[in-house]
């Protein structure tokens, strides 16, 4: 069973909102089959076959790969909502990809070249440089959903921050070179610890 397993998502089904176990770049790292740095080069809702929900794929050409073997060098990251035609579904938690955006992504394969973003919102950096081009900095997307400490089942803030995108290389490349530790299951929150 994937490592994900431990970063399972909580959704509150009544509360309307999401609550995610919180993660660490050494976490995402570790827990991701692929990890790219690329451009966002387009983005589309669709419905899914039953019609019953609303799909958005985005679209990413890979300018460097930190971790798996991409079949391509573009891949399709698909996520829960969008708008198709008067009809929009909207998923908390999930990552907000821009077209002509950098970005660092942790993904999980959902196919053989379409991908999930690792731990919702928590997989996705955005890459801003300078005017010059000289520095570069990996930005995470901050997330309205509830985080959940792993260990402690409590509430929590993110652990992610703003560093230069070198500092996020070198902590991915240290996590992969460790071997990975036991993990540890999480219990199911209450469900009244959700957000409204």
């Amino acid at each position: 069973m994937k490592r994900l397993a431990s970063l399972t998502l909580f959704a509150g089904f009544a509360a309307f909102g999401t609550t995610l176990i919180a993660v660490d770049v050494p976490a995402l790292s570790q827990t991701a089959e692929v990890i790219v740095v690329g451009t966002v080069r387009a983005s589309a809702p669709r419905l899914t076959k039953d019609g019953a929900r609303i799909i958005t794929d985005t679209e990413i050409q890979i300018t460097e790969v930190l971790k798996g073997k991409p079949d391509a060098t573009t891949l399709v990251v698909m996520q829960p909502g969008g708008i198709v035609g008067d009809v929009g579904q909207k998923v908390e938690g999930t990552a907000s990809f821009a077209v002509g955006e950098e970005v660092v992504v942790f993904l999980d394969r959902r196919g053989a070249d379409r991908f999930a973003v690792t731990a919702m919102s928590q997989g996705k950096f955005r890459v801003e440089r300078s005017s010059d081009g000289k520095v570069a900095f990996a930005v995470p997307q901050h997330s309205t959903s509830l985080l959940i400490d792993p260990l402690t089942q409590k509430e929590t803030v993110s652990g992610l921050k703003t560093m230069p995108l070198a500092d996020l290389k070198t902590k991915i490349a240290a996590a992969l070179a460790t071997p990975t530790s036991p993990v540890v299951q999480p219990t199911r929150p209450a469900l009244n610890k959700t957000t409204p």
